[in-house]
């Protein structure tokens, strides 16, 4: 039986892993996940902007905190991200730039993805180690992360599939769990490794059930975190999910006549089922090891969870943005915009977005995502977009929308940023200079921009907005259907 005291190897292990280890990085991947769509996160979390592209507790999204937090032993060129094109094509566009990247035409799960990431590193090493994580946890404890992930890669070379399980605090129905049973021992290691063959992998208990499991000492929650070197993966999933297999041999096969991977994907992901790593091939395999870790992990899965990551008052209450809270206990409150007054409430998560407000108990906060459904079902868009959008020009807010007949929208065009409208839509669009100076270009012809002039752009032609002048241009769009 393990014990929370039991699970971590002294600091000269770790210090001993971490020399061996740095060496190996150089044939080591990071693949981040980042195509969830975190409803449970709504409303801030949206489809086109979801929760892994949030700032949430710091400056920087969650996807830019995972990849700092393995910049220093993977390097850039060595990142692939797995996300939508609409996400690099959209609002999260600037934070994707700098890396490779793989889009699923649909979202298929995790399995389909790993399988993804895992046949395009085979093409340049069929033995290349995959760190395989999601864009939208966090950790606190950077060093002992990198610990691990040093241990997880020395056991993957043994042809182990390495996850790793944290230690549970809490008996929380929230999270899928993992036994563990014998200590992972191997004679090729040149030094211990604290691992442990894994016995089963069990989905989100109810109460009592995680009661036992916290008690027994041998569980762990999973973290969905892990490490493998691709030629063991996909022969696994070759084993487990061939389905999966046929189709990624399906996309190669292409691949090698076309040289274009990605059009290979659009022509087969579809096919896929929908499937998590964890269901299709963790469970079934005899090959996966695990590493105890207390790392500081969070998957930010839920409202509850944001505010037990958050600094709070002491009152036990988080306060962010334009609020006024009296008398109020344990109560996570969040203003976007408008002003959030909230008297004699507890135990209670209140966010506030320019087009919606969401309440809930804490303790009820893991359910969000039913609304999403809900407003998916209403063919509303409230979970789609938000009112304000970052452009790759500056960022634009819609103020009024009559899907109908017309929409009104703020544009502000930063520094020398130019923004680009095919009219190639039977719509008519007046544009008012509300301050700042710019030029329009009509195909070869230019005006100049000034405050309180108003163009009409209704013929289809390509139409461009440069902003030469120190100060960001602004102007009132109104769009006629």
């Amino acid at each position: 039986m393990l014990t929370p005291l039991n699970v971590f190897a002294t600091k000269q292990i770790f210090d001993e892993s971490k020399t061996a280890a740095d060496n190996a990085t150089a044939s080591s991947y990071a693949v981040i996940l980042a195509g969830g769509s975190g409803t449970r996160l709504w409303p801030l979390s949206r489809q086109q902007l979801p929760k892994q592209f949030l700032s949430l507790c710091g400056s920087s999204s969650l996807l830019v905190d995972t990849i700092h937090r393995v910049s220093n032993l993977i390097d850039t060129q060595n990142i692939l991200l797995v996300t939508q094109e609409m996400h690099a094509k959209g609002e999260p566009q600037q934070e994707l730039l700098p890396y490779q990247k793989l889009f699923e035409p649909v979202a298929k799960n995790t399995a389909p993805a790993i399988a993804l990431a895992a046949a395009w590193l085979s093409l340049k090493n069929k033995d290349a180690i995959m760190i395989v994580l999601p864009a939208d946890h966090m950790i606190e404890n950077k060093d002992q992360f990198q610990d691990c992930l040093r241990q997880g890669i020395e056991i993957a070379k043994k042809d182990q599939l390495v996850t790793f399980g944290i230690c549970p605090t809490r008996p929380d129905t929230g999270f899928g769990y993992i036994q563990t049973s014998s200590k992972f021992c191997s004679p090729e290691l040149d030094r211990e490794i604290y691992a442990f063959h894994v016995k089963q992998f069990t989905e989100k208990p109810d109460y009592s059930t995680a009661v036992r499991f916290l008690e027994s000492g041998d569980y762990f929650w999973n973290s969905g975190m892990f490490v493998w070197k691709c030629s063991t993966i996909l022969s696994e999933i070759q084993k487990n999910l061939p389905d999966v297999f046929e189709i990624i041999q399906s996309i190669l096969n292409d691949y090698k006549v076309t040289q274009n991977f990605q059009q290979a994907v659009q022509d087969h992901f579809h096919k896929m089922p929908s499937i998590s790593i964890d269901y299709g091939v963790l469970e079934k395999s005899d090959k996966v090891t695990l590493i105890p870790c207390n790392i500081g992990w969070n998957d930010v899965g839920s409202w509850q969870a944001v505010h037990d990551i958050s600094k709070k008052d002491e009152q036990g209450n988080t306060i962010q943005g334009n609020v006024i809270a009296l008398d109020c206990k344990n109560t996570f409150i969040r203003s976007e915009k408008r002003l959030v007054a909230v008297l004699g409430v507890q135990d209670l998560c209140i966010v506030e977005t320019t087009d919606a407000v969401m309440i809930s108990k804490s303790d009820q906060s893991q359910k969000v995502g039913e609304v999403v459904k809900l407003l998916n079902q209403r063919s509303a868009i409230e979970h789609i977009s938000h009112k304000t959008v970052k452009q790759p020009w500056g960022h634009s807010t819609i103020i009024d929308d009559d899907s109908q007949d017309y929409q009104v929208k703020h544009l502000y065009i930063e520094k020398n940023q130019t923004l680009i409208l095919q009219n190639s839509e039977n719509r008519s669009y007046h544009w008012t200079v509300l301050s700042g100076k710019g030029t329009l270009w009509k195909e070869n012809e230019s005006f100049l921009l000034e405050k309180k002039q108003t163009f009409i752009v209704d013929s289809q032609l390509t139409y461009r907005v440069e902003n030469q002048d120190s100060a960001t241009l602004h102007l009132l769009e109104v769009r006629f259907s």
